[in-house]
């Protein structure tokens, strides 16, 4: 469990993870899914889930530079958390009080 949190720590890593089960994304469209996050903070978390081998930068020689985010096989595999999830907040959602 520990790895696993260390992975999805903070909001938004775990957000950049959800957006990539959907496929391949760039810089701007990820940040455009995501909503609020600074360039800075976007790129700190996505050089962490790099670092981590939870996904893969691959940058296209062209102009303007074209670079792509996509999850590994690893990154892959949270998939069933991340799912788990979404089970748990939709049986449980938040009341007012």
């Amino acid at each position: 469990m520990e790895r696993t949190l260390r992975v999805l720590d903070g909001k938004w890593t775990t957000l950049i993870v959800r957006e990539r089960l959907t496929g391949p994304k760039r810089f701007g469209e990820l940040r455009t899914a995501l909503g609020t996050p600074s360039a800075k903070t976007l790129t700190d978390r996505l050089r962490i889930l790099e670092n981590q081998k939870i996904l893969t930068r691959t940058v296209y020689a062209e102009v303007p530079p074209r670079v792509v985010y996509q999850l590994t096989e690893q990154g892959q595999s949270l998939s069933s958390v991340l799912y788990a999830m979404l089970a748990w907040g939709e049986e449980h959602p938040l009341t007012e009080g």
